[in-house]
């Protein structure tokens, strides 16, 4: 085998070049592995001399199978011999191939870059330390009791916070649109779950009202034909409901699951509250961090690993539109932006997100951050739970690559962990703001 190599700030390329004496391994190992599928008369499967297993193997399959092994075979010394990390898969191109004779390939890969990592000990980012209301636990309360409500049939115009029972149908144009009618409907008024004008047009109406409601659709609703249009709804109450909760009291808090007192109910609430409030500003700290150290730090992105993460991204936002109802051409169309221009929008926060990984994977060796492999056996022990009626997803959690990605992920957040005890003692104070003290939409854990 004989190789060349060329370095560039972010990736390698390889030259390498196979005769006769390479191939000659490679043609055994081969034959080797084509003979397990291969019927000989005479010999038992895998037993027939590789002479004579070549007799009655494709030669195009043998043919291919001895470049791949002897790539394979390479790829590994190449690196190790020109002491450099691949940080992404080898892509490998065929100049040449004469098969057993000779070949000329080349094998290109990106390359962990230079980093200049920012001062990691004197970050300053605010720190916000959670504060949890009464308020708080009382809106939570609240939201158990709408879950335990019942409902009352009533005879008199629907207020807010009723449910109605409603027939139909949307017009534009005099025409029905797709998806604008429906029968029988339940509508909690006050839930926000139509367009703005709906639910409002129906207070003050009662059972066997018929009446039109001419509304415009937000100029950003996700249905392009609809967004900003003028309709007309014909509505039909059927009937109204008034929704009567149950108190909130010791009967309530047995209701959710065992508790004997609300008093019990109200401190679960309030240390799930706290758990969670905890964990979102510990998360925001983090993310201040990361972007200060990204931003105090000086490396480049590799343009092969940029172009995986733009089309990731891609695939990502098509299929969330689908969910939508829409395509890419229908969310372009309303932003009023072209295709350059999007792309050119998902390369710039993909480069970012690369940069961001490969500062953190610097971080990780400067702190000499390694996952314990009992963590890894633990993480894929409780995926392979999660899945276990699955059998293709529990088949991925042996691949190599999977468990790679989560003994990778497990050191990302080793690494954040770190990054964030290192800045904690000297974090300034902040004020919660609006975000921070927004009530979390939870239920309570509750006794078995």
């Amino acid at each position: 085998m004989i190789s060349s190599s060329t370095k560039h700030k972010t990736s390698v390329e390889f030259t390498v070049a196979f005769d006769q004496h390479d191939f000659e391994p490679a043609r055994l190992q081969a034959l080797k592995r084509l003979a397990r599928n291969v019927k000989v008369p005479g010999f038992r499967s895998g037993k027939a001399p590789a002479n004579v297993v070549e007799q009655y193997v494709n030669p195009n399959e043998l043919a291919n199978l001895m470049l791949d092994i002897l790539v394979r075979r390479s790829i590994p010394k190449l690196f190790a011999d020109a002491q450099l990390n691949p940080i992404s898969i080898p892509h490998i191109d065929i100049i040449k191939y004469v098969p057993g004779d000779s070949a000329e390939i080349k094998i290109t890969a990106d390359i962990m870059p230079e980093v200049k990592l920012a001062n990691y000990r004197k970050l300053k980012a605010g720190y916000t330390e959670p504060v949890v209301k009464d308020s708080d636990v009382d809106d939570v309360l609240d939201r158990l009791a709408t879950n335990l409500a019942e409902t009352k049939v009533v005879k008199r115009a629907a207020k807010q916070g009723d449910e109605v029972i409603i027939d139909f149908k949307g017009m534009k144009d005099g025409k029905a649109f797709e998806g604008g009618s429906a029968k029988d409907y339940k509508l909690g008024l006050g839930s926000g779950q139509f367009i703005p004008g709906f639910e409002d047009g129906i207070i003050g109406h009662g059972a066997g009202d018929k009446f039109n409601l001419g509304l415009k659709f937000p100029k950003d609703y996700g249905v392009a034909d609809l967004a900003g249009q003028a309709v007309v709804f014909e509505i039909l109450v059927k009937q109204v409901n008034e929704i009567v909760k149950p108190a909130i009291d010791d009967a309530l808090a047995q209701k959710t699951g065992g508790f004997e007192t609300l008093a019990e109910l109200r401190k679960d609430i309030r240390k799930n509250i706290e758990v969670q409030s905890q964990r979102e500003a510990d998360n925001q700290f983090k993310d201040q961090l990361l972007r200060q150290l990204v931003e105090g730090s000086k490396t480049e992105a590799p343009q092969g690993l940029v172009d995986e993460q733009v089309e990731r991204m891609r695939e990502d936002a098509q299929r969330n539109l689908q969910t939508r109802g829409m395509t890419l051409e229908d969310y372009l169309k309303q932003r009023n932006q072209d295709m350059a221009a999007y792309t050119a929008e998902l390369r710039e926060n993909a480069e970012r997100r690369v940069i961001s990984s490969i500062v953190v994977q610097k971080l990780s060796e400067e702190l000499a951050i390694e996952p314990d492999e009992k963590e890894v056996q633990r993480q894929l022990a409780e995926m392979r739970h999660v899945y276990r009626n699955d059998e293709n997803a529990t088949k991925q959690l042996d691949n190599p690559e999977v468990i790679s990605g989560i003994r990778n992920q497990i050191r990302v957040n080793m690494t954040m962990d770190k990054l964030a005890e290192i800045n904690r003692p000297h974090a300034k104070a902040t004020k919660p703001t609006k975000a921070a003290t927004k009530k979390p939409n939870m239920k309570t854990k509750t006794k078995k």
